[in-house]
């Protein structure tokens, strides 16, 4: 599977998701990357909200938390993060580790 076919099939999966944490004002803390961290090692894929009010955006804060949490950035759309463990992503696209 290329990487794109996987970024199809990890946002076909995050179709049905709910967003599971949301970036506030306040922007990202330690105990945020934690949660994140938690919530990718159960879940494998989550969805992250991002009020606009955040400094940088939502691109920045997905790169953000990918690199704190050892995750990868599938998709960003408007204020909506897809966000996958870096084991998921690498067994769909192929790449060894």
């Amino acid at each position: 599977m290329t990487e794109r076919q996987a970024k199809k099939e990890l946002m076909r999966r995050a179709v049905d998701l709910s967003p599971t944490v949301h970036v506030g004002k306040d922007g990202i803390d330690d105990a945020l990357v934690a949660e994140v961290g938690n919530q990718l090692k159960k879940k494998h894929l989550i969805k992250i909200k991002v009020l606009p009010s955040v400094e940088g955006g939502t691109a920045a804060v997905a790169e953000a938390l990918a690199e704190a949490t050892g995750g990868v950035v599938v998709d960003t759309r408007g204020g909506v993060i897809v966000l996958s463990d870096a084991r998921t992503w690498n067994n769909l696209s192929g790449k060894k580790a």
